[in-house]
């Protein structure tokens, strides 16, 4: 198996481990599944930490569709449907009370397009927008948006160059980007077993980010980055005013 450059930074990456393909987040609950013999490989980027399934960064949207966003799915994450959108839903709903109806948002990676649904039922301008969806029109037709978000999204990216141009063809100047994913310092290591349950590839958990990793893709696409926790984190180029109260201040480029 052979360590590719890193897709982050380009610099030398090693093997770290291999898994089953079922290792799922669902471990976290405690719910382990009989593995199936199908190997998957991590490598690890010894400069920005970035780690990566290499063999399913080549994947094909197809091959996403045939063998983790299947029918079975829902088993490996069963709150996708209702309970993580709900939550996502308050989420902005209680952060962004003064965007509508003044503001545009669109959720990238929207999945079914519940969390849109619940905001434009408050008033919101939203769009969904999902590669796996048959009713998603062409990217480059969405125009631009004022709030953009991707929860859950950044992990399952096999193409981050693709990834960074969609959101800076849909950002402005002054367009807020939030996402979520959770951050791998202090849960992957070079010298240890990947053992952390975010690495799942059932669930297509196959880019797992560092703090380094994030600030090294905001860069090259010309964003600020903040993390506001160790799961949620923002991209912008100018700070808009609405959304000031996330941080204290604007950090320089």
């Amino acid at each position: 198996m052979h360590a590719p450059p890193c897709p982050v930074c380009q610099s030398a990456t090693r093997l770290l481990d291999v898994v089953d393909f079922t290792k799922s987040c669902e471990e976290l609950r405690g719910k382990y599944y009989v593995p199936i013999g199908f190997a998957i490989y991590y490598a690890l980027c010894q400069s920005c930490h970035f780690c990566f399934a290499p063999a399913m960064h080549q994947w094909t949207p197809e091959d996403f569709k045939r063998h983790v966003y299947n029918d079975d799915y829902v088993i490996f994450d069963p709150d996708y449907r209702e309970i993580r959108p709900n939550a996502q839903a308050n989420l902005l709903l209680t952060n962004f009370q003064d965007i509508t109806p003044h503001r545009t948002h669109l959720d990238y990676g929207s999945g079914n397009g519940s969390l849109s649904a619940r905001l434009r039922a408050h008033g919101w301008a939203s769009t969904a927008w999902d590669p796996f969806s048959g009713q998603t029109p062409p990217i480059h037709t969405l125009g631009t948006f004022d709030l953009i978000t991707a929860f859950e999204v950044f992990e399952h990216v096999p193409d981050l160059a693709g990834l960074m141009d969609h959101l800076s063809r849909l950002a402005t100047e002054h367009s807020l980007i939030l996402f979520s994913t959770a951050l791998s310092d202090g849960h992957i290591h070079p010298t240890k077993r990947l053992d952390w349950w975010y690495a799942a590839p059932r669930n297509g958990h196959i880019s797992l980010f560092s703090r380094q990793s994030l600030a090294h893709l905001a860069a090259r696409a010309h964003f600020n980055y903040v993390s506001l926790s160790d799961n949620f984190h923002i991209f912008f180029k100018n700070l808009p005013a609405w959304a000031r109260h996330l941080i204290p201040e604007s950090p320089s480029r």
